[in-house]
């Protein structure tokens, strides 16, 4: 049975010192660096497969088995965040991180690269649930949608700038300094968060448990690694065949394996030694908003990666290009995060989730419109305005979410956020691109232009996302701000 040290509990004052401040604004960069690299590789991919003489299925490996990584180390995060101190929680994320970086930057050839990938998606895996969890239990419940709107700076921006990044690097530079330029970044802050981060929060000396970390490994890798394999299942011949049989098998193993690990968590929890402690869902609030973000999460992280492959494909416009049409809507999504953050302290979430949804889902609908003609100027305003959206959803999620636990459940809560929007955010990807590749195959067959087949492809993608999303207006208006949820965060988990 777990051991709680009650001495070393915290209680989130009322309001937040400079001390606090300082360490927040120090995991939001660590945090930052860490998730747009993970965005980076994509773009690099046909430069990698030259300068290594690798072939496209390798390289796609090297965001593949970032994927894998996170989602299997993900779920274990919140049981190690009881276990460990918050110092050494961060010294290990971004000590990982760092490292992969280094092997990454000096790595002689692929299968070095690929090594070096999944050390620093073990780093990366750790740091959002240690930031939303120190997040929630320094700051008061009154000022945790500012805080909060600091995390969807990080949680949009970064996604959206790395491809942008990358593109730009790698069109006046090797694909190395993608590498090159975030170490530093990250050693810097590795140095100065090891001497500024405190220990707070419970520790407990609950054993850990292997059976559910084998279950949680086969369960949430199977499922990212099922859903990769969409891409591959949906063209003909052999390989087809092959990547179905790997899809199908995937699936399952990931299912089943996901059936067990609950089961597994519910009989540990009774004795409080559960790897993620599923009483969090007891909150009828947390698992609405967790619900809706899954969704989100799906639409964001899928549109993100198909609008650029119809602005290459269907409009010409090169990698650097189409990454600067979504760059004015990251940098929205980032600088109302805060403003957002306070207005959810002042009203609470009905005033941004409901608004917030209807933007998206118009802006989504907008774009099953789309033809080989569409101006980029258009483009670059509906991005814009669906990321003003998703930033009106995402930190009133966050916010409402996590305060709607008890502050022993923090860390699970995070975990379970984080692994969520690493499952869904998989599942759009593979989903929208799987759809408009096939649509765009079919399409060419009667003869159309290959910019006419890519739009046909592009918007049977954003109608999936449309049709997926639009359930989305029901859980708007049935979130709450926990303080207006008659005490369900004490009930939450008793």
């Amino acid at each position: 049975m777990a051991h709680v040290d009650t001495d070393t509990a915290h209680t989130a004052p009322a309001t937040v010192g400079a001390k606090e401040n300082r360490v927040i604004w120090l995991l939001l960069a660590a945090a930052f660096v860490a998730i747009l690299n993970e965005t980076t590789m994509g773009v690099a991919i046909p430069h990698l497969i030259g300068d290594l003489g690798i072939t496209a299925v390798d390289a796609q490996w090297l965001t593949t088995a970032f994927m894998l990584t996170m989602a299997v180390v993900i779920p274990t995060t919140g049981f190690l965040l009881n276990r460990f101190s918050t110092r050494a929680m961060f010294a290990t994320a971004m000590g990982l991180f760092s490292a992969g970086t280094f092997v990454a930057l000096v790595a002689p050839g692929y299968e070095v690269l690929l090594v070096a990938r999944v050390i620093q998606a073990s780093g990366t895996a750790i740091m959002m649930p240690l930031l939303m969890t120190t997040l929630m239990t320094v700051v008061p419940a009154h000022l945790r949608g500012r805080m909060m709107g600091r995390v969807s700076i990080v949680m949009s921006l970064a996604p959206a700038i790395g491809p942008t990044m990358a593109g730009v690097i790698l069109d006046t530079l090797s694909w190395r300094w993608i590498f090159a330029i975030v170490l530093p970044i990250a050693l810097i802050a590795l140095v100065v968060g090891v001497r500024w981060i405190p220990n707070i929060g419970e520790r407990t000396h609950a054993p850990l448990d292997v059976v559910s970390v084998i279950l949680s490994a086969f369960g949430f890798g199977g499922l990212v690694f099922g859903l990769s394999q969409i891409g591959g299942a949906g063209h003909g011949g052999a390989t087809a065949a092959g990547a179905t049989t790997t899809l199908v098998v995937s699936l399952a193993v990931g299912v089943v394996a996901l059936a067990l690990f609950i089961w597994r968590q519910i009989s540990l929890q009774k004795v409080d030694d559960a790897l993620l402690d599923l009483r969090i869902f007891r909150s009828r609030n947390f698992s609405l908003s967790v619900a809706h973000f899954a969704v989100m999460s799906l639409a964001f992280f899928g549109t993100i990666t198909a609008l650029p492959l119809y602005l290459q494909g269907t409009l010409g416009l090169s990698a650097t290009e189409s990454g600067l049409v979504v760059l004015p809507g990251a940098v929205a999504m980032g600088l109302l995060g805060p403003v957002i953050g306070r207005i959810y302290d002042r009203w609470g979430t009905t005033v941004l989730l409901v608004p917030g949804t209807i933007v998206v889902l118009a802006i989504l609908w907008s774009f099953t419109l789309l033809t080989e003609t569409t101006p980029v100027w258009l483009l670059v305003v509906t991005q814009t305005v669906l990321s003003v959206g998703l930033a009106m959803s995402f930190t009133p999620l966050f916010t409402a979410s996590l305060g709607s636990l008890q502050p022993k459940y923090y860390s699970y809560g995070s975990a379970t956020v984080s692994t969520v929007q690493q499952v869904a955010g998989a599942a759009g990807i593979a989903l929208l691109i799987t759809v408009m590749s096939s649509v765009s195959a079919g399409a060419t067959a009667p003869g159309a232009s290959a910019a006419a087949s890519g739009a046909a492809g592009a918007r049977a993608a954003f109608l999936l996302a449309a049709i997926i999303a639009t359930p989305l207006l029901v859980s708007a208006v049935l979130i709450r701000k926990p303080a207006d949820s008659i005490g369900e965060g004490a009930r939450a988990a008793h």
